[in-house]
């Protein structure tokens, strides 16, 4: 089994390496894309028999690396389910780019490196091959977003991007060597087996959380995501949401819940909440502020970041006060919730990228009427956005009813702040979800529903079989995992057990328990309680009124229907973007996003029209984002005014680096 995840990563490189002399040429996309689709299936089925088969087998040693660090990769239950996720989101994402006409010749060497470093991430048994596979990721990842560069937007995008890509290195390499000591031992054994404590260990919880949060796109760090996402094309973006963000999730869940060890304080669950929480309700705000489909998607994100992250901040405030079935219960729903919003988000970025190509925008302004053009799209994205909206019976439903259920619990930690912090953070959990219910509605209703806003949307049509393929593998995956939720639990036991030692396993079938005495969930009889309803509604409406069913225009609020020349409505008589938003954009977008919005009137005797404005600043960009890029310009041009230094003051400058370097090397040895 390990050798064959050996080979995956293998060929994965070797078919970047061959991406590069192809080139333009008309087959070269088909190459990749369809080779990165065995791979990738490849990667999800070694994954699901890590899953079954149980323990751990011994890690594998690859005949490459330095002989400090030999590199050595391995499957525990932890990686294992994180690899089933990259595996299905990156199987759909291939697919839909094999089908796909239009995507530009840059990104073929990138895609292939992207899949290896996020595999790699999650097979890597030390921390040297870890952070290798992490920044490979970043970098193929950051191409990849910078591949459509004759846009400045793209170009600032992936900028930022990187900013933030460095200071998740630059927080993540010292928290490692944080945990390996003074001996260096980097292997994930080795720093099991010697947990930090004191002030390394909250230095560690700390670098992690910034660290891991930067690339998972967590409040306050998360600046780069609603950017760098719609940058991207569109199985890249599908892939970067759905898998690379989870990846990062992963990092932070091996750091603080594995090699930390089991022996940390409550207290550690407090920033994940916090930051979670925030995370959640921020996103989902965001969502139904903007006015681009892709970033709305990428805002949406941020939130289920946020409700993953929620769920493992619980699991290491269970542990931490030996209440390990709660601590199993947040574990298994973070874990539940990573995989499903990893597939309904990878369908949802998907289908932005069918109608952005279909119809020629992503501006929610410029679409509608699409469900009638493209029907298949249409009911894959209902799945998607139903999943996101948390709609019973979807996968998005049954994790985060386990984790509302844990957060509920929250009082059984006998902390008082503990127990006030879990009830606000159950509550901002609760208003999250109800924003991405009404950020999917209003997804859902202005691209797929009333009439087109635009000759090209007018004019949209089906996408190719191989696209709608790919759309119709993660909706069937998303519907199916919402019905046996149980059965993945089950299937997530191993990752749990290592999160939480000695927590009892899931009982595996249909039913899904929050733990002995406490709520239960059957997703097959909420489906059939929903068939039952919808059959009687519709049985007592059609076949037992007394009148007979009648049809005609819909009430147009006394606009006059366009002309027939006319193949698209009149946007004045269907509900804009902005519009939708406004009451949101008040209540809530003032005082956290410092929304705004004007009105331009023309004065008597003008005949100008008038203008609404309306937009929102995240404050992140003045709190994160301001400061680095100031601090980045300072260290700019203190490192240009090296150049006018003269030859003694550089090899001044040398020797002592040197010495200071020399120094640190005796301190370290002798300690």
């Amino acid at each position: 089994m390990l050798t064959a995840l050996a080979l995956c990563l293998g060929a994965l490189v070797l078919l970047a390496a061959a991406a590069v002399p192809l080139g333009r040429h008309p087959r070269a996309g088909h190459v990749v894309h369809g080779g990165c689709l065995v791979l990738a299936a490849g990667l999800a089925a070694i994954a699901l028999a890590a899953l079954l088969a149980g323990p751990p087998a011994e890690p594998l040693t690859l005949p490459v690396g330095p002989p400090w660090a030999p590199a050595r990769i391995g499957l525990d239950g932890l990686s294992a389910w994180f690899l089933l996720l990259l595996g299905l989101a990156a199987a759909c994402a291939s697919l839909f780019a094999l089908g796909h006409p239009a995507l530009p010749a840059r990104t073929l060497p990138p895609y292939p490196l992207f899949l290896a470093g996020m595999a790699l991430t999650l097979a890597a048994t030390d921390a040297f091959l870890l952070l290798l596979g992490f920044e490979l990721m970043s970098l193929a990842s950051w191409a990849l977003v910078a591949a459509e560069h004759q846009r400045a937007e793209n170009r600032a995008a992936a900028r930022l991007y990187l900013m933030f890509a460095v200071l998740a290195a630059a927080c993540l390499i010292p928290a490692f060597g944080l945990l390996a000591g003074g001996a260096g031992a980097i292997t994930f054994e080795a720093m099991r087996a010697a947990p930090p404590e004191g002030w390394r260990a909250a230095a560690v919880l700390a670098l992690g959380l910034a660290g891991a949060g930067a690339k998972a796109g967590l409040v306050p760090l998360h600046a780069w995501l609603p950017l760098a996402h719609p940058a991207a094309p569109s199985h890249v973006s599908a892939l970067m949401s759905g898998a690379m963000t989870k990846v990062a999730l992963y990092v932070l869940a091996r750091l603080l819940l594995d090699l930390c060890g089991p022996a940390q304080p409550s207290w550690w669950g407090v920033p994940l909440l916090v930051v979670g929480a925030a995370s959640a309700l921020l996103g989902a705000l965001r969502a139904n502020l903007e006015e681009d489909s892709k970033t709305l998607l990428a805002c949406s994100t941020i939130e289920n970041v946020g409700f993953i992250t929620l769920g493992l901040g619980l699991a290491l405030a269970f542990r931490g006060a030996d209440l390990a079935p709660l601590a199993a219960l947040a574990a298994g729903a973070a874990l539940l919730h990573a995989l499903n919003h990893g597939l309904f988000k990878t369908l949802l970025f998907l289908a932005a990228g069918a109608v952005a190509h279909s119809a020629g925008s992503r501006r929610l302004d410029r679409l509608g009427g699409l469900v009638h053009a493209m029907p298949v799209t249409a009911a894959c994205a209902l799945v998607g956005a139903a999943a996101a909206a948390s709609l019973p019976p979807l996968s998005g439903f049954a994790s985060e009813w386990l984790l509302l259920q844990a957060l509920l619990a929250g009082w059984r930690v006998s902390e008082i702040g503990f127990q006030v912090l879990a009830a606000a953070a159950a509550a901002l959990a609760a208003m999250a979800a109800a924003l991405a219910a009404a950020a999917m509605v209003r997804l859902f209703g202005l691209v797929f529903l009333g009439r087109p806003r635009s000759p090209r949307g007018a004019g949209a049509h089906e996408v190719s079989r191989l696209e709608r393929a790919a759309l119709l593998l993660p909706a069937g995956l998303t519907l199916a995992f919402g019905l046996v939720p149980g059965l993945l639990l089950a299937l997530a036991a191993p990752a749990v057990r290592l999160l939480v030692p000695g927590a009892a396993p899931a009982p595996a079938g249909l039913w899904l328990s929050a733990g002995e005495g406490a709520a239960g969930l059957l997703p097959v009889g909420v489906l059939a309680l929903l068939a039952l309803a919808l059959g009687g509604g519709w049985w007592l409406v059609r076949r037992r009124s007394p009148l007979a069913a009648a049809r005609g225009p819909a009430w147009n609020c006394g606009f006059i229907d366009p002309p027939p020349h006319l193949p698209f409505g009149d946007p004045l008589t269907q509900p804009g973007a902005a519009g939708i938003a406004q009451p949101l954009r008040r209540m809530l977008g003032e005082p956290l996003l410092r929304a705004r919005e004007s009105l331009d009137m023309p004065r008597p005797g003008e005949t100008r029209a008038g203008r609404y404005d309306s937009g929102f600043e995240d404050p992140s960009l003045a709190l994160v984002v301001a400061p680095a890029a100031a601090l980045r310009d300072r260290i700019a041009a203190t490192a240009e005014r090296l150049r006018d230094l003269t030859i003694r003051h550089l090899l001044s400058l040398g020797f002592g680096t040197l010495v200071g370097l020399l120094a640190l090397l005796a301190w370290l040895e002798r300690r």
